[in-house]
């Protein structure tokens, strides 16, 4: 599980999307970063300049290419990369990420009731160790999703300025991700 004491020490969360955010979050307080981009030949590369910082490192398994959306693509993050954690939309991925003892957190875009009652289905069966719900900017949905879930949540997509990643404190996220460069130092 992603030690809540951290996320209460940084809560923001550098999401990096390319080599320039990466060099930039190792120069920030930031704890925990998101690997949104790279490719199997890099990511462990990636992921050893995190983790040589003393950085908690988790991979996005849907945005790195040449991964499958099969469950073996999480044996190969965790032998060959030593990541901390993934981030996934895809149930079984989160499901074989917990069962390798990897960090799993579980994406969801809420874009409707459906959606919602949808992650709270699979949250019920996969229990994930984190949730990360999107876009960040909905207090109503945060507040709803810390009440049904004793797990960190996470808010991310949308996040402009201090104001929104206050008012996703407030709603009762945990932390926010975030590739707004800018918020990785407030």
């Amino acid at each position: 599980m992603l030690d809540t004491e951290i996320l209460m020490d940084s809560p923001v969360i550098a999401a990096i999307k390319d080599a320039n955010g990466l060099e930039e979050c190792l120069t920030t307080e930031c704890q925990v970063i998101f690997i949104l981009y790279g490719n199997v030949c890099n990511i462990g590369d990636i992921v050893k300049k995190i983790k040589d910082q003393g950085k908690t490192a988790i991979v996005h398994m849907d945005l790195i290419a040449g991964l499958s959306s099969k469950e073996v693509s999480v044996d190969f993050i965790k032998q060959t990369t030593h990541a901390d954690g993934i981030i996934s939309t895809k149930p079984m991925i989160v499901k074989r990420a917990k069962e390798l003892g990897l960090l799993a957190i579980q994406r969801f875009f809420m874009i409707d009731s459906i959606a919602l009652e949808n992650a709270k289905r699979q949250i019920d069966i996969y229990h994930p160790d984190c949730v990360e719900i999107m876009p960040g900017v909905m207090p109503k949905i945060l507040k709803d999703i810390r009440a049904y879930v004793d797990v960190p949540v996470i808010a991310g997509g949308l996040l402009t300025d201090k104001k929104d990643v206050m008012s996703a404190l407030s709603a009762g996220a945990d932390a926010i991700s975030t590739t707004n460069r800018a918020l990785w130092r407030i």
